[in-house]
Order: C-alpha cells, then structure tokens, then sequence
C-alpha cells in the first residue's frame, strides 16, 4: 500500500529569519544600499494579508515539473485536488524580461516562477488582484517595456534576501498560493540542442543550437538536448519534494526545453527515479513547431524514455482528439510500466489548451487507482508493488 505522507511545512527551511529590531520610539532604520535584510516569517504585515495555507491531512502531495504554459495548465487543475502541492520549475528561459533580467543581474530567470505562482493564487479578490499585479507588464518607450511586475517583485526579493527559495515563498505567501513554486536548479541553465535540417542541401547535417528561445523557435528538427552546465546544483527542497511525495506530474508543456530538462539534472533524476511516489505523465494536445513537428503521441514518450532510461511510470494521460493511435500509444506507456487514460481534457475552443476543470478531473481519476476506467483496451493496472 502506498504510503500518505505528512503535511510539508509551508516554509520547508531550518531556523527562521528575524527582523531587525526597531529603535526605540522609532521606525526602523534603512537598510543600506545594496545591503541583503531578512524579513519576519510570521503573517504578512499587510491589512488582509492572506498567509499560506494549510492543508488537510488527506489530501495527496503532488509535485508537478515543467514551466511556462504548460505547468501553469497542469497546476491550475491540481489545485482543485491538493494544497499540498509543489511546483518545480525551469530555469533555462534566456528571453524577454526574464531574459533580460537574467542578463543584467545575473538571477535565475523569474518568468516561468511567476507564472507558476499566478496559477497558484488564492482564488479571493486578494489572491487575484495580486495574481493580476504580477502578470501585469508594462507599455513604454524605456527599459520598462514589456517588464512584467512579478518578474522585477521576484528579482527585488531575491536581492534583499539573497536566497532564491525565500523570496519565492513570500511572493506565494502574498498570493495565498495553494502550494509552494521552486527552481529546478539553483543556477540559471542553458538548453543545446542538436537541431537536423538546418543545412541547405544536407537533409542529415546536425547543427548545435544554444538557448530555450532559439530551441524553442528553430525550423529544423530537434533530435536531442541537454543542458549547460550538465550538474547543476539542486535546491534540497526539490529532492525533499520529490522523494516525499504521493505523485509526481511531468508535463503537459514544451517537450525539449521545459519537460525533459528536469530529467537531465543528474541530483533530481536520481530523485525521479528513487522516489516512491508514483509518476504521471501529461501528453500535449498538439506538437509544438521546431520542437516535437512531426512527432506521433507516442514519439514523445519514447524520447522521454530516451532521456531517463530508468524512470517508471504509472500513467499516462492524453486526450483522444490527439492520439492518431491508441493502440500504439498504449503499448509506448505500457514500456514504461504505465497505463494509457484517454481523457477529453482540451477547453473545446479548436485551439490547444487544457481545461483546468476537465484536466482535474483526469487526474482525479488517476489518483483514485488502481484501476482507470475508461482506460485503452488490454492494458494491466497500474499501480507500484
């Protein structure tokens, strides 16, 4: 039987931060320019502040792994199922205002943090006025432009505390997150790519091509990645995350450059695959050019299994309108030891994306276990010894 683990501390670190005190009869003094201060770790000292929460004893712990769009997807339909849930994220994006900042100040790049915390707001006037302040982005003719505010909010926090994982906690403390956001690595990373079809007239010439946005954006075919620097450290708070948890959630998202990334960090693939949680993984509801252009359902789990020989399993959730062949997808995902569960999990409109509601509901289904209804013909249980 699978073993439920204890509720995380919302804070998750040792001895805890105290403020500096204040002068008697006076307000505190200023820090100096420049100079890291440390911040109360009690309720905000804001009039309706809403702390983190609580979450019940039941309720499974999830960590769901990707970044961009697609883990915002995946997190803003596990909130409906679990509190006790944590986000690991990338950190490889090299463009935009992350880019930028990433660039000038030498952070890890906040943008798939914030938008990882935004899915994670309490779902309050609070929780959503600050969602909507940290999405905002400026329109000028300066240095602000196309800055977004969580991205600066983030940067600020990171500076004044000097501690990453810190400053994350308190943007989701301002948010009422129902969950807890974490980088991937501790330092910002760089996706390569070896890219064929680049080569005017050489249909098989393999090109290296450095950087998510320029990976991402590429007209060529992407036939593996890795990451610079290859060893990355790991916060500790991800491997605790990872090999504490009830289930873990891979995808949806951008297969080569927000997926199968948190599968080449060599600390947290060993975590992957030594935790006793059971995996899930969230297929895409169409290829994304340059990256996956051409690929079949079943393609995408056979470059995962590619890329992380030794990590098992349990299910696999796809939506029927995006599986050519399900036989064949369900003999990829038995491979792997898992079980195909087909569910209508797109929000109908033509265009590509989950509905949180109806993706909840497939994980819902695969949580409860150990057997799926509905699931593709002929395939076992699932379910770990």
């Amino acid at each position: 039987m699978h073993r439920r683990q204890a509720p995380l501390g919302r804070d998750g670190r040792g001895a805890r931060r105290t403020a500096a005190p204040r002068r008697r009869g006076g307000a505190r003094p200023a820090p100096r320019p420049g100079a890291r201060v440390s911040l109360p770790t009690g309720p905000l000292p804001v009039t309706g502040a809403v702390p983190l929460r609580t979450a019940p004893s039941d309720a499974p712990a999830v960590v769901a792994l990707g970044g961009g769009h697609g883990l915002s997807a995946s997190l803003s339909a596990l909130r409906h199922l679990t509190d006790r849930l944590t986000a690991v994220v990338t950190v490889a994006d090299d463009g935009g205002s992350s880019g930028r900042l990433r660039r000038e100040l030498g952070v890890l790049p906040p943008g798939d943090l914030r938008m990882a915390l935004s899915a994670l707001c309490d779902d309050s006037e609070w929780g959503r006025t600050w969602r909507d302040v940290l999405q905002h982005r400026f329109d000028s003719t300066g240095g602000l432009h196309q800055h977004a505010t969580g991205n600066l909010l983030i940067a600020t926090l990171w500076e004044l505390l000097g501690d990453e994982v810190s400053g994350l906690d308190w943007v989701a403390r301002l948010l009422g997150a129902r969950g807890r956001v974490l980088p991937m690595a501790a330092v910002p990373l760089d996706i390569e790519a070896d890219v064929v079809g680049l080569v005017p007239g050489n249909a098989t010439a393999v090109t290296a091509v450095r950087g998510q946005v320029a990976v991402a954006s590429t007209t060529g075919r992407v036939s593996a990645v890795r990451l610079v620097p290859p060893d990355p450290p790991v916060p500790p708070e991800v491997v605790h995350a990872v090999r504490t948890a009830d289930w873990v959630v891979l995808g949806p998202g951008s297969w080569f450059t927000s997926v199968l990334p948190h599968l080449m960090v060599p600390a947290l693939s060993q975590a992957l695959c030594a935790t006793g949680a059971r995996v899930c993984v969230t297929l895409n509801l169409a290829v994304q050019p340059g990256e996956t252009d051409g690929f079949s359902a079943e393609a995408h789990l056979e470059v995962l299994a590619a890329h992380a020989p030794g990590l098992r399993v349990d299910a696999v959730v796809a939506d029927p309108v995006a599986v050519a062949d399900p036989a064949a997808l369900a003999a990829a995902a038995a491979r792997l030891g898992a079980e195909l569960v087909l569910r209508p999990v797109s929000i109908g409109d033509g265009t590509a994306r989950h509905d949180a509601l109806r993706l909840a509901a497939a994980y819902r289904d695969v949580f409860a276990g150990p057997a799926v209804p509905g699931g593709a013909a002929g395939v076992a249980p699932w379910g770990r010894p």
